[in-house]
């Protein structure tokens, strides 16, 4: 039991290892990696083939990156064309400029950490597409590389180096998003299981009043519908205390 949970625990990781270094990659991750990463587990062809099916589902190309347009929805793309066309007005930056930013920021200059947001916002849109079609909003996902760009611009002074420093922010930046998916998956699953769970007294309570012809009460209710009262009253109050066949106490 012990080896096969230790192979399970370490193909997962395998997993998030190589949807990681698509992102870093643009979103891509080559047939070639796939097969080092996983080449001491010596998984079947099916098993590989399950993996590859599994990387494309998560938006992620084999070999090349997958195109936004495949998987942003109408209004996303609207989004985004109109928010790039705010960031043309925006002072373009040079390479040198960019490295002379950096450096600046690094020294605290205030100045200068403000402009290196400007410069990295276009950055942070190309890296919430390698986020999209995943449940969350583009716009969400640039608003949160937005804040974590603009904390991050003030932390660089324990950075040695300028590309040290770009490692830090765009690491922020998709630290940020990740996050912020999480977080929204795990919500829309509790939203889920309240709904289920309100549902499911609502149906019984509607089948109970059918039968006596009114409101029944929480007693009556788990009485027959052998749910604990702790659970009846638990769902009328994620109801809002608007389940209509309850009767309010």
């Amino acid at each position: 039991m012990g080896i096969k949970m230790n192979k399970e625990i370490l193909f997962a990781n395998t997993l998030e290892g190589l949807k990681r270094t698509a992102k870093e990659q643009g979103n891509c991750i080559s047939q070639e990696q796939i097969t080092s990463a996983f080449k001491e587990m010596e998984l079947s062809p099916e098993q590989m083939e399950l993996v590859t099916d599994y990387l494309k589902k998560q938006r992620i190309g084999i070999g090349q990156p997958a195109e936004a347009e495949e998987y942003l929805t109408k209004e996303e793309t609207d989004y985004l064309e109109a928010y790039l066309e705010e960031l043309k007005l925006l002072e373009q930056a040079t390479a040198g400029e960019r490295d002379a930013v950096i450096l600046s920021a690094m020294a605290g200059d205030v100045q200068a950490q403000s402009r290196l947001v400007e410069i990295y916002l276009p950055e942070v849109v190309e890296i919430a597409k390698l986020y999209g079609g995943q449940g969350v909003y583009l716009e969400d996902l640039i608003g949160e590389g937005n804040l974590a760009l603009a904390t991050g611009v003030t932390m660089l002074g324990c950075m040695e180096h300028s590309d040290e420093a770009q490692g830090m922010l765009g690491k922020m930046i998709m630290d940020a998003m990740e996050e912020h998916i999480a977080g929204t998956l795990q919500e829309k699953q509790t939203d889920k299981l309240v709904l289920d769970k309100v549902n499911e007294v609502t149906d019984h309570a509607r089948e109970l009043a059918e039968v006596l012809q009114r409101k029944v009460t929480v007693a009556e209710l788990s009485q027959e519908s052998k749910l604990s009262e702790e659970i009846i009253l638990e769902a009328i109050r994620m109801s809002g205390d608007n389940i209509e066949y309850i009767e309010k106490r």
